[in-house]
């Protein structure tokens, strides 16, 4: 399967300024302990360490070529050329993403590619894009940040990342590309676009869901974050055009980013929402514990939807699937069908049952709109008390621990604060910040909220407090299957968290 490091070469978007050896390259890597015989090594500066100090672990496993972007590397620790061609680029990252793409002959031409950004929202609207695709026949695959699809087979995209590297990326768009499918869609995080992990992907269709306060830590200012979220619908003017497929922009009216993104060129550009001048729009709206119901009102005219899905965030994010559909003449049939065949997406207001006589329910929200948002939904599945679980990642945006408190004191009936990856920082110092929030609106420790930072017991203890007809939400992890502590990942799953939390209760309750 390999291929010319000139070919690779002719992918980037840069002028090389001198002669390069050409050599076959059997693979790519930008990890030295991946790296095999026959691979082209790519370094770069990462968050925690710098590839560019692992290019002699990298030439003595085998790589036959290395890509650099910082000239200081172009020679060995001892003053010496690399006995093997070294290229510099302005942008690794960028060069690793074009490269993948040449390496598997540019999948994504070869596919209609939807690609659906913002803050809250993508995993659940890209499993509701590609059930409809699926629903309406077409063959498609997905790319989420719980998940990849590809035919009959599914692949974890990781413990504990969102948008997968690069290398992934292409990959699973090879994958898809051989079993046969004429859609991907894409879940684009800030992250992925902003470095690089979905660059060479030719996406046809951007959607976004919504933009508000996230990753102000890696993105510095929410202008920044915006932009990076932006980098996905200004890919639409740079990305191969294919036969008879217009470039398609779909946007939230009722989002603040709405008059950023407009301006945004498209071919197509189509809009959605519930408050603003919107082309698809839903009206008659009920929500209940078990779903959704709402007239979609569209340029095509109107029609029932149904959905099992919760809250009445999940309108929008039917919405822009609805839109989505639409662009790609998908009949109104097989957008219901699609909708309606997607019950629980993993972590995201998913209800977990053994039988118990209260409600618990596992959520990602990590964002105080998202926090909001399950919360809303869950007062609407239940007569009872709400108990909140959470805590906020350490290393990451400090200005949102105080209004998550304050979002929980206001929401929840019972608010229990603990370890969400604290990673480095003191986790009693975030659980207080949270704690601060909640005191703002007038909540008592030990009487209306708990700081408990083991986040096994935590859980256990808002399990052991519900009664009848409560409702436990567990919030900030969802799909992940790793928690950090210093700089090391450990193994955790929520959904195992609460089973084992129901088992010992519900055991204790026997024997009494």
């Amino acid at each position: 399967m390999g291929i010319q490091l000139q070919e690779l070469l002719s992918a980037l978007p840069w002028e090389m300024e001198a002669e390069i050896e050409d050599v076959q390259i059997e693979g790519l890597a930008f990890d030295s302990r991946e790296v095999e015989g026959g691979d082209l090594f790519v370094a770069f500066k990462g968050l925690e360490f710098d590839g560019h100090d692992y290019i002699p672990q990298a030439i003595e496993a085998g790589a036959v070529a290395v890509v650099i972007e910082d000239d200081r590397y172009l020679r060995s620790p001892l003053g010496e050329l690399w006995p093997l061609p070294c290229i510099l680029v302005p942008n690794a990252r960028e060069a690793l993403a074009h490269m993948a793409a040449a390496f598997h002959h540019f999948p994504s031409r070869k596919l209609r590619v939807i690609g659906v950004t913002g803050t809250d929202g993508k995993t659940t609207t890209v499993n509701l894009i590609w059930s409809v695709l699926e629903v309406a026949g077409h063959t498609a695959g997905f790319i989420s940040s719980v998940n990849a699809v590809i035919g009959h087979d599914q692949y974890d995209t990781g413990l504990h990342t969102t948008t997968p590297n690069a290398l992934e990326v292409q990959g699973y768009l090879a994958q898809m590309v051989e079993a046969g499918a004429d859609y991907a869609v894409l879940e684009a995080t800030s992250h992925g676009l902003a470095q690089h992990r979905v660059t060479a992907c030719d996406f046809d269709l951007a959607a976004v869901t919504n933009i508000t306060h996230e990753h102000l830590d890696y993105h510095d200012t929410f202008e920044e974050y915006r932009e990076a979220k932006a980098r996905l619908f200004r890919s639409l003017a740079t990305s191969v055009r294919k036969p008879q497929t217009p470039k398609v922009a779909v946007l939230n009216v009722d989002d603040p980013s709405f008059s950023y993104l407009r301006d945004i060129p498209a071919d197509v550009q189509l809009t959605y929402g519930l408050h603003g001048d919107a082309q698809f729009t839903a009206r008659d709206i009920v929500l209940s514990a078990s779903g959704i119901s709402f007239t979609a009102v569209t340029p095509q005219g109107t029609f029932p939807v149904e959905t099992n899905l919760v809250g009445r965030f999940n309108v929008y994010n039917a919405l822009a699937t609805i839109s989505v559909a639409v662009s790609q003449e998908i009949p109104v049939v097989h957008i219901q069908e699609g909708i309606r065949a997607v019950s629980q997406v993993t972590g995201r207001m998913e209800r977990i049952h053994l039988g118990q006589p209260f409600q618990v329910v596992i959520d990602f929200a990590h964002t105080p709109n998202s926090l909001q948002n399950a919360l809303e939904a869950a007062r609407g599945m239940t007569e009872g008390q709400i108990t909140v679980v959470f805590g906020c990642a350490g290393l990451r945006d400090r200005e949102k621990r105080p209004v998550m408190g304050e979002i929980a004191g206001r929401l929840a009936d019972k608010i229990v604060i603990t370890a969400e990856d604290p990673r480095t920082e003191d986790l009693d110092q975030i659980m207080a910040q949270i704690a601060h929030g909640c005191e703002e609106v007038g909540r008592e420790a030990e009487a209306d909220y708990w700081r408990i930072g083991d986040r096994g017991e935590a859980i256990q203890f808002a399990i052991d407090m519900a009664q009848e007809g409560d409702l436990v939400l567990v919030t900030g992890k969802g799909h992940e299957q790793s928690m950090c502590f210093g700089t090391t990942e450990y193994p955790w799953s929520d959904h195992e968290a609460v089973r084992e939390a129901l088992s010992r209760r519900f055991e204790h309750t026997d024997r009494k």
